[in-house]
């Protein structure tokens, strides 16, 4: 039903005051029009909204898959996280992420920087870029340099690496040492020195003068101060290197520098089935991990009267065994489901590499572990590729 007309209101007044009805009419309009619209932006704006938050937790499942990919296969992890543009493919924002290290496993930090191949020097380069040793102490520059990843087995990785921490140490602090090289082999003899006061297994623990005596004219042919050998021999005595909790890897003294170590395929004695694990071979022992991060070994395989021959199999490729030439049985050890230690029963080990020249390199260096005596004796360190790098760099600094 219309609105019937005032008749106490005048034709004119009539008329203003129907424009006026029409006017709220349209004004109402408009402020529903209004309150419809700000219901569509704010469902946009919630919608939006909850997009982002799934886009920000598909980037976080993204990066959490990507340093578990990194600790597992640190090329493939960094491949990933590039892929799904959570790193950008340079050097610089590599080496950044290394360096922060949230959630990476110190032994892959220490095996991505190590390859030799032109994208990870690199990124070695703008690691150590990353440090800062002004005006610190040597012993204090390598606590920093070997708190941020943990060092390769592989003594050319070693020599790189180290090189590189020597340059940047020297450029940070010029006029401490007369060259690189004498840094290089003063940072060796320290972290020999860490190894040999700590680690349990060496017996005769070096004196001061021993120090002193292996580092007898590395300073350009001439000798460097005894008061700086003796701080830097005293504040390894008193407080050994260490690595981060959260790494979880406390074999850092065991096994710093190891003949050998990395992924192989292990059968199974009872079931042939085949797992993957971390072995680490040192004094003439195989160390077996579920993960590099475990704290103890799954099993330990003596190499005493152990041979190893390449095998064909029809479901593994690159695959050898570990043989016992005086009895049946190898003694072994491992840990079963329940934590206890047990003695192992395989009369074979056969384990598969990734690659036909790992397979090669594992052969290899498992025979010269059986011909080589103890690390510590004389026989071992002239055969050690380690020991020879280092002797020749002595020598380079001896001579400038």
């Amino acid at each position: 039903m219309g609105v019937q007309p005032d008749t106490d209101l005048t034709p004119e007044e009539q008329q203003l005051l129907a424009d006026i009805r029409r006017r709220k009419e349209e004004l109402l309009r408009e402020i529903q029009q209004l309150k419809d619209e700000i219901t569509e932006v704010t469902a946009e704006m919630e919608r939006l909204e909850a997009q982002d938050e799934c886009k920000s937790n598909t980037k976080a499942k993204q990066l959490s898959t990507g340093k578990k990919k990194f600790n597992m296969d640190p090329k493939k992890g960094i491949e990933y996280l590039i892929e799904h543009g959570l790193l950008k493919d340079t050097p610089e924002d590599v080496a950044q992420f290394l360096y922060k290290g949230e959630g990476l496993n110190k032994t892959a930090i220490g095996d991505y920087l190590g390859e030799r191949n032109d994208f990870n020097i690199k990124v070695l380069d703008a690691f150590v870029e990353l440090h800062d040793f002004t005006d610190l102490i040597l012993v204090q520059a390598l606590r920093q340099f070997l708190w941020s990843f943990r060092l390769p087995g592989e003594a050319q990785k070693i020599d790189r690496m180290m090189e590189k921490f020597a340059q940047r140490y020297c450029q940070l602090n010029p006029g401490v040492f007369s060259n690189t090289d004498t840094c290089y082999v003063l940072s060796f003899a320290i972290i020999m020195l860490n190894t040999s006061l700590h680690n349990p297994s060496v017996k005769e623990k070096p004196t001061i003068d021993t120090f002193i005596t292996m580092n007898r004219g590395i300073n350009n042919g001439g000798d460097l101060p005894r008061e700086l050998l003796e701080g830097l021999y005293d504040s390894i005595k008193q407080e050994p290197f260490k690595i981060p909790e959260d790494d979880g890897n406390d074999l850092m003294h065991t096994f710093f520098n190891p003949d050998r170590e990395g992924w192989l395929w292990k059968q199974g004695g009872r079931y042939k089935s085949w797992k993957r694990r971390w072995f680490i071979l040192n004094d003439k022992c195989l160390y077996y991990f579920e993960y590099t991060t475990d704290k103890e070994p799954r099993g330990i395989i003596p190499l005493e009267n152990v041979q190893v021959r390449d095998v064909a199999d029809r479901n593994k490729p690159n695959c050898f065994e570990l043989f016992s030439v005086g009895s049946d049985v190898i003694k072994a050890c491992k840990t079963d489901s329940e934590g206890k230690v047990v003695e192992g029963k395989h009369t074979v080990y056969r384990m598969s590499a990734a690659t036909p020249e790992e397979k090669d390199e594992w052969m290899k260096s498992i025979s010269t572990s059986n011909i080589l005596c103890h690390i510590h004796t004389r026989q071992s360190i002239s055969h050690n590729p380690f020991y020879d790098m280092l002797a020749a760099r002595k020598k380079k600094a001896q001579q400038k």
